[in-house]
């Protein structure tokens, strides 16, 4: 696909292209605000799910998407973040600085995988975070005296001082504010020396390498800020469902969040959002089929595990570069109407040749 390409480096590292974007940012912003006043309650908690799965998504973009690591042990991180809230809230730790250290902690954990699959890449470096999300999952669930395993924890409510933040449209704007933060901190962050290192480890490690790019301190880098935001997604979903388990944080999750940047579409922070709402919104979709064509409700977790399978498939093959993808070329359609040419839209290779000399 060709689209309009920069020409300067100013206009490159600068966060908004013009004033038109602007413009669409600030409208979407002032929708997003009068949400409550607009929608109900049970649309106000499926927007919250969407922004929590959003902030972890973006997680799973910068790793995945930018900096070119699969992992399927993102599940892992965000039961950390879950976990860490709902032990220092019951506690009586404020909010504030719980929410900062349920990401700090998914942090620092993944610093110690960091160092375990240091050589690890490709398919073995998915294996090696799914075993991780399992160790994870079993320290949870055997480490009762914490966690209190199987029985699960209650969670206490969001409070800042004395206010009580227990109605939906309260925690909506909560999570509002943590996916606004987290934006503008990925895209800052990607605007800088890091982020471009880490889409060179992506493109091409070789190439990379050969520039000076130390590939084990941005693998980690990037592994780290990855978790860090799943981990304040894992925070936040915690409040949301108010009790947690370890068998809620399976593989599935992971998956989940594997479906989202891919559906979304790989390498765009706007892909994180567009694919968490997707994401969101699937197991409703599910349920309407299931119920329209009478299947067993007995039957809905293998109806998810496939939906996202053939979700995966279709989407790698027809459609790589996801629903923003889609938009790209939608949009370039009509900004080059009508002069487009077809080849305007021709598929291009995601990644260069030299990544074969590995």
């Amino acid at each position: 696909m060709h689209v309009p390409m920069r020409t300067s480096y100013e206009q490159d590292i600068r966060l908004f292209d013009d004033r038109a974007s602007v413009v669409s940012y600030a409208l979407l912003a002032a929708a997003a605000l009068l949400a409550p006043a607009l929608l109900g309650e049970y649309v106000l908690s499926q927007l919250s799910f969407a922004a929590i799965y959003a902030i972890a998504g973006i997680g799973m973009m910068l790793l995945i998407g930018h900096a070119g690591q699969i992992s399927l042990g993102h599940a892992a991180f965000l039961a950390v973040g879950a976990y860490t809230e709902a032990i220092l809230r019951a506690r009586g730790l404020p909010f504030v600085l719980t929410l900062p250290a349920a990401g700090a902690m998914a942090g620092a954990l993944s610093v110690a995988l960091a160092l375990l699959t240091a050589r690890l890449a490709g398919i073995y470096l998915a294996i090696g975070t799914l075993a991780f999300a399992f160790i994870v999952e079993e320290v949870l669930t055997r480490w009762e005296t914490l966690t209190r395993g199987s029985l699960g924890m209650a969670v206490e409510g969001i409070a800042l001082g004395p206010l009580a933040l227990d109605a939906e449209w309260q925690f909506y704007y909560v999570c509002l504010v943590v996916l606004a933060a987290v934006l503008l901190g990925a895209a800052n962050l990607l605007r800088s020396r890091s982020g471009r290192a880490f889409t060179a480890i992506r493109d091409s490690e070789v190439s990379a390498r050969s520039l000076g790019v130390n590939l084990a301190l941005y693998k980690a880098a990037v592994l780290a800020a990855s978790a860090a935001l799943t981990g304040l997604a894992g925070a936040l979903y915690a409040h949301k469902i108010q009790f947690i388990t370890p068998d809620q944080f399976t593989i599935m999750i992971s998956v989940e969040l594997l479906v989202l940047v891919v559906v979304g579409g790989l390498g765009s922070l706007h892909g994180a959002v567009l694919g968490a709402a997707f994401v969101v919104m699937l197991p409703q979709l599910i349920i309407v089929v299931r119920d329209a064509l009478a299947i067993n409700s007995a039957y809905q977790t293998g109806l998810d595990a496939g939906a996202y399978g053939l979700l995966l498939v279709l989407f790698t093959l027809f459609e790589p570069q996801g629903l923003y993808g889609r938009w790209v070329k939608v949009k370039a359609y009509l900004d080059l109407f009508p002069f487009y040419r077809k080849a305007s839209f021709r598929r291009q290779r995601l990644y260069h040749r030299s990544e074969q000399l590995r």
